[in-house]
């Protein structure tokens, strides 16, 4: 996108100043504010029965011409039959002024190494990139004040894992850096949220205990995160224009399960019957509207499915099924329009929505209260769509990032007739840090509690039916004590547990004292984020952790209700609460208290204890009231979480160099495509190649796909962003350094010529120094069977 996509079309002053001048005269003044002519003599009313009528009608016009030019006339709507109202425009325009917000999308490329390099999320040491399907983006939304410019927020929707501390750090310091003009954005009112996918590269975390599958931290991998956060940023502070913002839900009953149900039952039956499902089917969305000429500029939704449609197997950078959702979205608007798929309360949901079954040659599911297959956890895998592809999760992928997107288109079309507009145009945002370490708090009905310092339970290492952990560890696990001596051992090295902090965690297990160990640095946050978010009616929670379906619900329904028990709503107006995360730090899980009774992967990954949840809810709800309108103070600061970039450990090795094989060049040909292919067979042609972190082609492309024009000249029609073609990078020398990349493309193109070019670049030896390169094919034809 660039600005010129953003520039606001021309306001229609010339209608608003027309009904300014019908309105004025209509009016009619008098001196208690009724109309004049009902102050006369009742006697003058009755002279003669032209007058009654023509004062009756006059009177009729006086109630109906205003409801008319508001609501519209009825008008006959030809594709389902039913009324609705067509307004002037005009006047809803000037009726509406005060529901315009300061509105801006944007986006950039934020993909970092896309080989060498462990992928975050599975904690899968050997799940180590090797390509590239689908570039990874970060979307920012600005909401600001027309009245107070100063008020605005940022919502930025990461292609990663999480938010992190680091990261969010880097993009403080790099927005500052652009100057005076940014000086609206700052750590109260910039949201770093991630899609929570699993097949993006990783090493880019600020605590030790992510960075340990990774082999510590990529200052390269950090580097791409941050600065495409910040340009992403600054394109849509460039679009910035008053327009409008409606909110709209659907329901979506085919992409999502739980994944843990028996500990769901845990929760009381009473609270599970007001709700039809285990996981949330209800997809929310945010639609941004531009003032002048009506251009819709951009969409935020929120649905809660994990980013693990991508299996654990998989080595090929990708968005996972929300890259797919936005990537269509946006293909089907247009250029310039950003579209964001933001991650909501996952904690427990999966995207293998055929079940968790035993891939052991049983057939059988998977138990369901430890889900283990004879006891063990390995074989038990949670299947998707199109599980019996065999192509690592990808063609499942698409399917669940496409009903995402079909679901949401559903509800974009439909905004204009059942969507609910945010009035109002009050935006605030707040942010606070906090020490979940032994925090005190009184529950609701009175009860005096206390979190724990952070510790993962046994059940941490047994993994989900999404991606099972190693060795015999299993959900729902009580500490066997005949569970691996290896993670026992592990444990005593980092710290053994303390009688206080067990029975704080208690019933969890501890394997893991992560909380108390700080040793070369911090392991995971203690001190984690607190943001909530308002633009009108609508509030958003910016949670650090996981939060289960229910957690979630419960933390919705906790700020819905203190906003309109504060007041801090207009009267006639109901709250609005979406909830998006893993956001500004990653705090593993949250689940409720019964939850974390079970046992399960998501009770024994939260952090802080059985009170988790509700230490969460204590703390956000005792903030609402600072985003109320007229409120200019902020809750206290907190203590700041350690910024580790510089001190991380890491033991990444670098390119080196790179070499051509003897007789061969950069970018020559090693296996030519065929002459002919049909639609949807695999064209494929591999090329000499070099080592993709020399050079990560942000805003750019490593391969193509060109169509031939009837002119001669050529046309790309697929690049790095289409799901139907992949580059993949193989290392065939380790002395010499030689490598490979292959492209292979599931031929979705009209029929005509077409061929791949590949975009490279190699580091020379002793010098260091870096030359970009450019492969081509051989031509080849496409026909339509």
């Amino acid at each position: 996108m660039t600005q010129s996509d953003c520039k606001p079309g021309s306001e229609r002053d010339a209608s608003t100043q027309q009904m300014a001048a019908l309105n004025h005269k209509l009016e009619l003044h008098s001196r208690d504010g009724r109309p004049a002519f009902l102050l006369e003599p009742r006697a003058k009313l009755y002279r003669s029965s032209h007058i009654v009528a023509l004062t009756s009608a006059f009177l009729a016009l006086l109630v109906v011409l205003p409801l008319v030019w508001t609501f519209g006339l009825p008008w006959l709507e030809a594709s389902d039959g039913s009324f609705a109202f067509r307004t002037f425009g005009n006047y809803e325009e000037t009726l509406r002024k005060q529901d315009q917000f300061l509105i801006g999308v944007g986006k950039a490329d934020i993909t970092g190494p896309v080989v060498d390099l462990n992928l975050m999320g599975y904690a899968n040491a050997s799940q180590v990139g090797a390509g590239l399907r689908q570039r990874l983006y970060s979307r920012a939304f600005i909401v600001g004040s027309i009245a107070n410019p100063r008020n605005r927020f940022v919502y930025l929707v990461l292609d990663t894992q999480s938010g992190d501390t680091a990261v969010r750090y880097g993009i403080l310091s790099a927005v500052a850096a652009l100057g005076p003009e940014y000086s609206a954005y700052g750590r109260k009112n910039i949201a770093v949220t991630g899609t929570h996918s699993h097949s993006g590269p990783g090493a880019w975390l600020n605590y030790l205990l992510p960075q340990i599958t990774s082999w510590g931290f990529d200052k390269q991998s950090y580097q791409a995160i941050v600065d495409g956060a910040t340009l992403s940023i600054k394109r849509a502070h460039e679009c910035l224009t008053p327009g409008y913002l409606t909110f709209g839900s659907g329901e979506l009953e085919d992409a999502n399960i739980n994944r843990s149900p028996y500990a769901y039952l845990a929760n009381p039956e009473a609270e599970r019957a007001k709700y039809t499902a285990d996981v949330d089917k209800t997809m929310t969305l945010l639609r941004f509207q531009r003032a002048s000429d009506r251009t819709n500029m951009g969409v935020l939704t929120w649905f809660p499915v994990h980013g693990t449609s991508l299996l654990g197997n998989n080595t090929i950078i990708a968005a996972d099924n929300k890259g797919v959702a936005a990537r269509l979205f946006e293909q089907r608007v247009g250029e310039g329009f950003v579209a964001g798929f933001s991650q909501s309360n996952v904690g427990d949901t999966s995207p293998n929505i055929n079940g968790a079954w035993c891939e052991d040659g049983s057939g059988l599911p998977c138990d369901f209260e430890d889900s283990t297959c004879g006891g063990k956890s390995q074989p038990c895998h949670g299947q998707g769509p199109f599980n019996a592809q065999f192509d690592n999760g990808a063609r499942s992928c698409f399917e669940i990032g496409k009903r995402q997107f079909h679901a949401a288109l559903k509800i974009y079309k439909s905004l204009d007739h059942t969507g609910t507009l945010i009035k109002g145009g009050t935006v605030q945002s707040l942010y606070s840090f906090h020490n979940m370490a032994n925090f005190n708090f009184t529950l609701p009905n009175g009860t005096d509690v206390s979190t724990c310092p952070a510790a993962l339970g046994y059940s941490f290492a047994a993994g989900t039916t999404d991606g099972h952990g190693a060795f015999d560890f299993k959900q729902n696990n009580s500490g066997d004590p005949n569970a691996n001596p290896v993670w026992a051992v592990v444990g005593g090295l980092l710290k053994n547990p303390s009688e206080e902090q067990k029975a704080c965690h208690y019933p969890k297990p501890i394997l893991l004292d992560v909380g108390e160990a700080s040793m070369p640095y911090e392991w995971t946050p203690n001190i984690v984020d607190i943001q909530l978010l308002r633009a009108g009616q609508l509030i958003f929670i910016v949670s650090p952790g996981e939060a289960t379906t229910m957690s979630g619900r419960r933390w919705k329904e906790a700020i819905a209700g203190a906003a309109s028990s504060t007041g801090i709503i207009s009267k006639g107006l109901k709250p609005l609460v979406v909830l998006g995360g893993p956001a500004n730090t990653y705090a593993h899980y949250i689940a409720t208290e019964e939850e974390y009774g079970v046992q399960r992967y998501e009770g024994a990954s939260t952090l802080y204890g059985p009170n988790t949840l509700n230490a969460y809810i204590n703390i956000s709800v005792s903030y609402v009231p600072y985003l109320a309108s007229k409120v200019n103070k902020s809750p206290p600061k907190g203590p700041p979480p350690p910024n580790n970039v510089n001190v991380s450990l890491s033991f990444i090795t670098g390119v080196g160099y790179d070499n051509s094989p003897y007789g061969k060049s950069f970018g020559e040909v090693i296996t030519d495509v065929d002459p002919s292919y049909s639609k949807g067979s695999i064209a494929s042609v591999t090329f000499v190649g070099a080592n993709p972190r020399n050079n990560l082609r942000l805003e750019g492309t490593f391969v193509v796909v060109e169509k031939q024009n009837e002119d001669g000249s050529w046309t790309a029609v697929r690049d790095d962003n289409d799901w139907s073609l992949v580059y993949a990078w193989r290392r065939t020398g380790s002395v010499l350094r030689t490598s490979e990349v292959t492209v292979t493309w599931e031929v979705d193109g009209a029929p005509g010529t077409y061929r791949f070019r590949y975009y490279g670049d190699s580091k020379a030896p002793f010098t260091g120094s870096i030359s970009s390169f450019i492969g081509s094919s051989s031509t080849f034809s496409v026909s339509a069977d």
